[in-house]
């Protein structure tokens, strides 16, 4: 079995995950069961993912979770923009988050296709 925390994917997605805490906490009580929830919930799937595929017994089943470690960046992704739009946080603080984000997803693509190539 693999150890999810020797990947410094899940090292950076798990930073990540603690920044976006600290943002959300500013945004509106109102948005507490909205935004607030599913951006974190969002952040939170991506080094969830990937220690879950690491428990996987191939490389094949670990890719799939990998794969939905991707779709959860272009999640999070979004969902920093909309914050955005609707004046929740600056683009100042989205924009290392960003940078952070497309660091991961690319981290992320490259492991996938190293899992996938192993085959």
């Amino acid at each position: 079995m693999r150890d999810y925390k020797k990947y410094d994917t899940w090292k950076i997605s798990h930073e990540l995950v603690k920044e976006i805490y600290i943002i959300s906490e500013n945004f509106p009580k109102s948005e507490l069961f909205g935004l607030t929830s599913q951006i974190r919930r969002a952040a939170v799937s991506i080094p969830t993912n990937i220690a879950e595929g690491c428990g996987r017994s191939t490389d094949k089943e670990f890719a799939r979770f990998i794969e939905i470690s991707i779709g959860s960046t272009n999640e999070t992704e979004y969902l920093l923009f909309l914050s955005c739009d609707l004046g929740f946080t600056s683009e100042d603080k989205i924009a290392a988050l960003n940078a952070t984000l497309n660091l991961t997803r690319q981290k992320l693509i490259q492991l996938r296709k190293k899992l996938l190539n192993n085959n």
